[in-house]
């Protein structure tokens, strides 16, 4: 094991002395560790985020936002950076290839999860590296999944530096990966219930403490550094009564359809260029190409959409140049999310979301003109309602809108949008944003399964009954070929009418008893001292039945008015699926 670095055994010994001159708990360190894990978290994404600055004015020579820079481009520069950036992040996507160690995943998610916490680092810093370059050359891609990226390896970091048992340093990553998406968002609850929601899966209050706290501190961090503003510069939303809240249900609908659309769209966008016989940085650099081309008549594909969003929220567009933008930047997305470039989809689905409740808004306004709010309302309903259905989150898609906009008046069309969202969403089983929330429904939906068996789904062959006139020497060939303590006997009809055990056969008489003109056959020597099972018997009280028996199988019958022998239950696959039970 190498050496601890000075910070390192700094932060040991801080750690050992707090611990004993206040009797702090391991649970209550975990909240001052969170403390730091959040301002790492906030450092991290905004350093990610000036480097992003710096490579546009290096590479570029301009500031500002994405739109407005490609909009300052000549048609040529429009397409060539793209492509050549597309290049460059697929040159150093191989480099994080090459840099991966076996069986460690960059992926916060996976290393919260299923992981130990521990985040590579070169791996990560090179996809963070092909990220930023994607993003910074006009990529249709968000920047915020790097930066909750480089948050958790930062929060990892930490922990292993301060040797942190496995669980409790997968807690602190999971309050990094918080931290990260509230600085990137400016919204601590909706980041703290992301965490909670998507990746751990619960909320837990001796989980989510530490990440709600780490999120608080991202915030007040973010928010004092210079020239910060949160990335949605969000309208005053406007009070909805009566049947007006049936159209933002009918729009959840709509968008819990549009949600399933995207994500097919790119994964079948990502199994296309997976088949092209190119190179992984050529494959980028066509991704980037698509958006150069669209970019030549529509610059708006660039980035990740925020000018757009502000713009539609602030200003009338007409439902043409909605639809038109939506289009381009769909297409735009696709090609370069489908190239295999490192970003989050998360910024581009609040895109979409926006851009269809736009138009849902427009139509409404112009089927009820005196009765319906202006578009840019359903296009607040429809980021958190469509963001709702894509990540399968309902309650932190509600959250980050409602923290965007602080308006106590958008919460009613936005929770009947985005639950009625989800619940479409996930009836047409059209996945979700993130393998992680597919992989823990998998999981729920096999315990649900599992919890609802019976004995009757655990039953094997009863290969050692025998009828009530087998004789001794069969018997005895059963007892050698199977490594069985019990022959199970029945009747002509299957009936179970009780058990011959081992011992009682080894100590039965080698020959018929004098004046006895019979051998000994199974039904002389029929025990009752193993009650079966019914089929219809719970999996809890099977199990309470083994630990009275202490066998490995017990006999299964139909129920106790109809005794046919359906087979045996053993006790290893009953154990087996108590364990599935408790993963």
């Amino acid at each position: 094991m190498p050496r601890p670095t000075r910070a390192a055994s700094a932060l040991l010994t801080l750690r050992a002395r707090l611990r004993r001159a206040f009797g702090i708990a391991e649970w209550q360190s975990m909240l001052l560790w969170s403390i730091v894990a959040g301002l790492l978290g906030a450092l991290a994404t905004e350093l990610f985020r000036g480097a992003f600055y710096g490579l546009d004015s290096l590479l570029l020579g301009r500031h500002g936002g994405m739109v407005e820079i490609a909009e300052g481009l000549p048609a040529w520069a429009r397409i060539v950076t793209p492509t050549v950036g597309g290049l460059v992040a697929g040159a150093l996507l191989l480099w994080a290839r090459r840099a991966s160690v076996q069986k460690s995943t960059s992926d916060y998610m996976e290393a919260i999860v299923l992981g130990d916490g521990r985040i590579p680092v070169e791996q990560t810093i090179a996809r963070s590296a092909s990220s930023l370059v994607s993003v910074a050359s006009g990529g249709s891609i968000g920047r915020e999944g790097s930066m909750v990226q480089l948050a958790a390896l930062s929060a990892s970091l930490l922990g292993r530096a301060i040797r942190l048992p496995q669980e409790r340093l997968r807690l602190l990553v999971a309050c990094g990966a918080a931290a990260g998406l509230t600085a990137a968002y400016n919204a601590p609850i909706a980041g703290a219930f992301f965490v909670a929601e998507i990746v751990l899966g619960s909320i837990v209050m001796e989980s989510v403490g530490p990440i709600i706290i780490a999120s608080v501190v991202a915030n007040i961090v973010m928010r004092a550094l210079p020239g910060y503003k949160p990335p949605y510069e969000m309208p005053a939303f406007p009070a909805i009564s009566g049947l007006e809240v049936l159209l933002f249900a009918v729009l959840g609908v709509l968008l819990g359809f549009a949600s399933v659309g995207f994500l097919r769209a790119l994964g079948a966008s990502r199994a296309l260029f997976a088949r092209l016989p190119w190179a992984l940085p050529w494959r980028l650099a066509l991704g980037g190409a698509v958006v150069g081309l669209i970019s030549v008549w529509l610059p708006q594909v660039w980035g990740n959409g925020y000018s757009v969003v502000n713009a539609v929220l602030h200003t009338p567009w007409p439902w043409t140049l909605v639809a038109l933008v939506l289009v381009a930047k769909g297409v735009a997305t696709l090609a370069t999310a489908g190239s295999g470039a490192v970003g989050g989809v998360f910024t581009p689905s609040l895109f979409v979301g926006c851009m269809l409740g736009a138009l849902f808004g427009h139509a409404a306004h112009a089927i009820f003109p005196d009765s319906t709010s202006a578009p840019f309302a359903y296009a607040i309903v429809g980021m958190g309602a469509f963001l709702a259905g894509a990540t399968q989150a309902p309650l932190m898609a509600i959250l980050m809108i409602f923290e965007m906009t602080l308006s106590y008046e958008v919460m009613l069309p936005l929770m009947s949008a985005s639950v009625i969202a989800y619940f479409v969403a996930r009836s047409t089983r059209g996945g979700s944003m993130y393998e992680i929330t597919l992989h823990r429904r998998e999981q729920l939906d096999d315990k649900l399964r599992l919890r609802s068996l019976s004995v009757r789904d655990l039953v094997e062959p009863a290969v050692t009954a025998v009828g009530p006139d087998a004789e001794r020497e069969a018997m005895s060939r059963l007892f050698l070929q199977y490594p069985v303590k019990y022959l199970y006997v029945v009747d002509a009809e299957q009936r179970y009418l009780g058990a011959v055990p081992l011992a009682t056969l080894g100590t039965a008489p080698a020959a018929p008893a004098a004046g006895d003109v019979a051998p000994l056959r199974a039904g002389d020597l029929l025990s009752q001292a193993i009650a079966p099972l019914t089929a219809d018997t719970g999996l809890g009280e099977a199990l309470q039945r083994f630990l009275e028996h202490r066998g490995e199988r017990l006999p299964v019958i139909e129920s106790a008015q109809r005794p046919v022998l359906l087979g045996v239950v053993t006790k290893s696959a009953l154990l087996s699926t108590y364990v599935r039970l408790s993963e």
